[in-house]
C-alpha cells in the first residue's frame, strides 16, 4: 500500500475513533499530498520521494510553531502542534542516529572524492538526496562539515 492510500485509510480510522489531533494531522497531510500531485510537473503522480518531502516539511513546520507558541506562552497551542508532529513524524522514516550518519557521510565522502571545506557543495549535493527524510539538513551539514576539517 502506498503512502497516499496508507493515509487516506487512517484518515478513516481516525474518524471511526473520534481522534480529532490525528485526523486533523492526517486531514493536513492529504491535502499537501494533493497540492503535490496537481503541481506543475507532477503529471498528478506523487513519488515517494516527493511524499517524504512534503512530511519532513510539515513535521519541521509544526515542530517550529510549537517552538513559537512556547516562546509566547502558549502551552495549549504548542502541545497541539507537538501531538500532529508525532503523528506525522509516524510516517517518517526512522531518523538515523549520530553514528549512523556520520558513517553514511563517510562513506559519501569517500564516493565523492572531497577532502577539504571547499569541497562541502558537491558533498551535500549527494547526501541531502541520499538521506531524505532520515536526517535534518542542519545536522547533515554540520556533520560533513565536521568530518572535511578534520
Amino acid at each position: 500500500m502506498d503512502l497516499y492510500s496508507q493515509i487516506d485509510a487512517d484518515i478513516k480510522a481516525a474518524m471511526l475513533a473520534k481522534d480529532r489531533t490525528r485526523l486533523q494531522a492526517l486531514r493536513g497531510i492529504k491535502k499537501e499530498f494533493i497540492e503535490g500531485k496537481t503541481a506543475p510537473g507532477a503529471n498528478g503522480e506523487l513519488t515517494e520521494d516527493a511524499a517524504l518531502k512534503i512530511l519532513t516539511k510539515m513535521a519541521k513546520q509544526r515542530r517550529e510553531s510549537a517552538r513559537i507558541y512556547q516562546e509566547q506562552n502558549r502551552p495549549e497551542l504548542a502541545e497541539t502542534e507537538l501531538a500532529e508532529c508525532e503523528v506525522i513524524e509516524a510516517y517518517l522514516p526512522k531518523a538515523l542516529t549520530e553514528e549512523e550518519l556520520t558513517e553514511a557521510l563517510t562513506k559519501i565522502i569517500a564516493e565523492t572524492g572531497a577532502s577539504s571545506p571547499a569541497e562541502m557543495g558537491k558533498v551535500m549535493g549527494v547526501a541531502t538526496k541520499a538521506l531524505a527524510g532520515r536526517a535534518d539538513g542542519r545536522a547533515i551539514s554540520a556533520k560533513v562539515r565536521e568530518l572535511l576539517s578534520k
